[in-house]
């Protein structure tokens, strides 16, 4: 039986069914039926503002933030998607901290419902440092299909593992 690395957590019924799937070579196919479009969010500029505007219109009191871009670096593998980051310095007498939310590149080419889902992961965590049961409550609060997004976004990722790379003859 194939491991299904981004999918460990969910009930092996689910995983069969994306196995079968996999199997069938209809994953893709799935996914692109279901989220067939891009979003036009490609610069760290645009990313900026969409995220702002996602914190203004559902977290209007949490922290600001200062920086968000897309991150090249950020490692799929070991299940960082996004990153939100608070890094103190010193200033003079003064200790301050700079918020920054990086999200990994490879979500430029992604369909809006998976980048909106990871901005709204990154954007709870202004509030909720924990993957505890607020933390999801407020994901959820935001986007009312989270845990759907999730899924599909880890199918997605699971896909993109088992796709030829795109030189490679198919």
């Amino acid at each position: 039986m194939m491991p299904l690395t981004y999918l460990q957590a969910y009930p092996a019924v689910l995983q069969d069914k994306v196995r079968q799937l996999i199997a069938q070579q209809r994953l893709g196919e799935h996914l692109a039926r279901r989220y067939p479009d891009r979003h036009p969010v490609q610069s760290d500029k645009a990313l900026y503002a969409y995220t702002m505007a996602l914190k203004q219109r559902h977290l209007k009191n949490a922290p600001g933030i200062d920086k968000v871009l897309y991150d090249s670096k950020l490692d799929v593998v070991r299940r960082a998607l996004g990153l939100h980051t608070a890094i103190s310095r010193v200033q003079g007498s003064r200790l301050t901290a700079k918020k920054e939310i990086r999200v990994a590149s490879l979500f430029r080419a992604a369909a809006p419902e998976f980048l909106e889902m990871i901005v709204v992961h990154e954007l709870a965590h202004l509030k909720e440092f924990e993957h505890n049961k607020a933390f999801y409550q407020l994901c959820r609060y935001m986007l009312p299909d989270y845990h759907q997004l999730e899924f599909d976004l880890r199918m997605y990722l699971t896909w993109r593992e088992l796709a030829p790379p795109v030189d490679a003859p198919v």
